[in-house]
């Protein structure tokens, strides 16, 4: 049995676990969306997600170490090499320890100063503000020292535990969302300490699995100064693609915090919830597929490696479209019933957010490809200046009276250059067929994008919003999406393949 057959089946089982996590959590995450929203206002809630986002902005630095971390572990996975394992894994527990450390002093020092004396919060909740503060930066720290555990899970492919301790988290949040609504204390200061408390939880049922099932995560002190410098030397440059990316994200949330206040961070941090709900569809089927480009090009199966990432990038932005295109239809109707307090320009923020994360995931198994080389500097070098673009293009805009949409306009824009450059550093360190990539994957997102478009748009410009439009145009939607993908986007290869699954799922079915 071919490798290829052996490591496909392996990414569909994967991806099944992982919907299973997926689909419950976003049931779950929108529900506690709304009763915390309800609970604490949309003041507090927009004083919680521009503070948190505050901290937020450090992972610039660890998730640059982050991405190292799981390219080294699933990169000598890959090569069947499994000796040097435990020595990647005690370097990254110290290295993320030293940067906790480094993320709490910079916090205390400039966060606290940030929060008091810049940052636009009303006067009577700035003691909460500072609670939520302190909350945020423990709790970014104790994720932070679990990511070594995390990525040996991933890179093992244990998608089944990475699932279920997922679901674990999103039940436990769910408890916090009851328990702040009987809370006699201040709601917004009880709900960050329960979030701390939540991520602890988590943090020691990861660590417990990983001592049990891999031998390589038992720490032990090490310094191996060259595991050490390529770690740190990879991690170095990803931390200016990090940088743009935090900056075009949490820098503008606060950008807006300081132009337009916590009414509009509270829409923002709506649009994030949902954005963050429906990409979470699509990043199961990334987290099965990744660990499969990278193990691909280290155990030189180029030819492989290629048709995951084209293969991967269309199937990415297919899934996300089938769910994004029911929610962009009806965006102003779905947030009037799910949440009793719409915030002012959440509409256009859900709309425009989705919009920008669907150009921007097409390149995402690109990125897994190039970071699998190693060879990151001229890639950093070259797609960094582009990308940085978003947070200074929106300052300037804010400055002359643009609206608070614009942030979401130039992501969206900038994102497309940066997918055209990604291409052709793409083809310079993998000879990678950039007309392939156009012909199997841009041509067809585009084709199904647009078509699909048409039935649903009719119907909510010809009939009035209601419940019996929600239910046509959300029907038509799916109907339209899911038909056209797998009449257009799916090649007959890919069609015989998918209708073969199915046919043996209904055959299992007594």
């Amino acid at each position: 049995m071919s490798n290829s057959y052996i490591d496909n089946k392996r990414i569909a089982k994967n991806t099944l676990l992982l919907y299973f996590r997926t689909l419950v959590i976003l049931l779950i995450t929108l529900y506690t969306s709304r009763v915390i929203l309800n609970a604490l206002g949309v003041e507090d809630y927009g004083i919680y997600n521009v503070v948190g986002g505050v901290v937020a902005m450090f992972s610039v630095i660890s998730g640059a170490l982050s991405s190292a971390i799981s390219r080294f572990i699933t990169f000598e996975l890959g090569k069947g090499k499994t000796e040097k394992l435990s020595i990647i894994f005690s370097t990254s527990v110290n290295i993320q320890v030293g940067i906790s450390l480094l993320i709490i002093l910079i916090g205390e020092i400039v966060g606290l100063w940030f929060l008091n004396y810049q940052m636009n919060i009303p006067a009577e909740r700035l003691v909460a503000a500072n609670w939520v503060l302190q909350c945020s930066l423990l709790t970014f720290c104790i994720n932070l020292i679990s990511v070594p555990y995390n990525a040996c899970i991933i890179a093992h492919e244990k998608m089944d535990i990475f699932a279920y301790v997922s679901i674990l988290e999103a039940f436990l949040k769910l408890t916090v969302c009851f328990l702040i609504l009987v809370s006699p204390w201040d709601r917004l200061i009880f709900y960050a300490i329960l979030l701390v408390c939540v991520s602890i939880i988590i943090r020691m049922t990861y660590t417990v699995y990983c001592h049990k099932h891999f031998d390589e995560s038992h720490y032990h002190f090490v310094f191996d100064k060259s595991v050490m410098k390529d770690m740190t030397g990879f991690a170095g440059w990803n931390f200016f693609t990090n940088s743009a990316y935090i900056f075009n994200t949490q820098g503008v949330n606060l950008l807006i915090n300081l132009f337009f206040g916590v009414t509009v961070n509270a829409a923002r941090g709506i649009a994030t919830q949902v954005d963050h709900a429906v990409t979470q569809l699509v990043n199961s089927f990334t987290t099965a597929m990744n660990p499969q480009i990278t193990k691909s090009y280290a155990a030189g199966r180029k030819e492989e490696m290629i048709a995951l990432v084209c293969r991967g990038s269309k199937f990415s932005y297919f899934i996300m479209f089938v769910f994004a295109l029911p929610v962009l239809m009806e965006t102003e109707y779905i947030l009037t019933v799910w949440l009793k307090i719409v915030p002012p320009h959440a509409v256009n923020f859900v709309r425009l957010a989705i919009i920008a994360t669907m150009i921007n995931i097409i390149g995402k198994t690109g990125y897994t490809a190039c970071m699998a080389t190693g060879m990151i500097r001229k890639y950093v070098l070259c797609i960094t200046p582009v990308t940085c673009l978003v947070f200074p293009l929106s300052w300037i805009g804010f400055e002359l009276g643009a609206p608070s949409e614009t942030p979401y306009i130039l992501y969206a824009i900038v994102y497309i250059g940066n997918e055209i450059i990604r291409l052709r550093m793409m083809k310079e360190l993998l000879d990678f067929p950039i007309l392939r990539f156009a012909k199997e994957v841009i041509s067809r997102v585009a084709l199904v994008t647009i078509i699909s478009t048409i039935a649903p748009l009719g119907i909510v410009l010809l009939m009035e919003p209601s419940v019996a439009r929600l239910f046509i145009s959300i029907s038509v939607s799916l109907t339209a999406a899911i038909s056209l993908v797998f009449l257009l986007g799916l090649t007959n290869s890919e069609r015989h393949v998918l209708v073969k699954y199915l046919f043996t799922k209904i055959k299992k079915v007594p």
